[in-house]
C-alpha cells in the first residue's frame, strides 16, 4: 500500500517516458524537487495546478512533477 498517490516509481515512470531517456533514476531527485517547489508555495508562488485551498504544498508540488507542470532535468557533469 502507497502512502500517497502517485508513488515514487509511477512519478520517476512517467517522467523518464515523457522526456524518451532515463533522466530520473532515484527517488532522491522527486524528493529535492518536490520539496524546492513545496518551499516556493509556502513562499507565495501560485500553484500551476488547480488545487483545493486546503491542499498541502508538498501534494500540490508532488502532483506538479506528475503532471509535467514541474520540470526535473538531468545534472550533466563536466569533468575539469
Amino acid at each position: 500500500m502507497a502512502l500517497f498517490e502517485p508513488t515514487y516509481g509511477q512519478i520517476i515512470e512517467k517522467i523518464n517516458e515523457e522526456n524518451g531517456e532515463t533522466t530520473v533514476t532515484s527517488r532522491y531527485s522527486v524528493v529535492i524537487a518536490a520539496s524546492k517547489r513545496a518551499r516556493q508555495l509556502v513562499d507565495g508562488a501560485k500553484p500551476l495546478i488547480d488545487a483545493p485551498e486546503d491542499e498541502k504544498p508538498l501534494s500540490i508540488a508532488v502532483d506538479e512533477i506528475y503532471d509535467g507542470d514541474v520540470m526535473i532535468h538531468k545534472k550533466e557533469i563536466r569533468e575539469a
